[in-house]
């Protein structure tokens, strides 16, 4: 039986893996799927006399898993010489820093965290 290998840009988590596993072994033919989250590819083993490779990959396409994952990109350019355009690019670079790069966070500090994290202690109310 042969082996069909599609890379897979969209298939970035175990619950997609999980998704594309119940996908495929619904088509008749699919004798075994091994589907790779760290590796975005799925390898899909299947009867070649009841299936075909483009029925797979019509198959994953109309679930969206063929494209491309769509991220947005930086520009390049820093927030003030973006033309008042702020999307994803918040860093602007000044000459008087030299080799020194710091990010700053504002986080309010009312809450607590969802889970353990170093550097938190326990947040007490009085």
């Amino acid at each position: 039986m042969p082996i069909e290998t599609i890379k897979l840009p969209t298939l970035y988590g175990d619950h997609h893996v999980l998704e594309i596993r119940r996908l495929l072994f619904d088509l008749p033919g699919v004798e075994d799927v091994y589907a790779s989250s760290c590796f975005h590819l799925v390898e899909v083993q299947y009867d070649d006399a009841a299936l075909t490779p483009d029925q797979i990959r019509t198959v994953l396409d109309e679930a969206g898993y063929m494209g491309e994952l769509p991220v947005p990109a930086e520009t390049g350019r820093a927030a003030t010489e973006n033309g008042g355009q702020t999307w994803f690019r918040h860093t602007a670079a000044f000459e008087q820093t030299g080799q020194v790069v710091n990010f700053g966070q504002t986080v309010p500090h009312d809450g607590r965290p969802l889970w353990p994290c170093p550097g938190m202690g326990v947040i007490s109310v009085q």
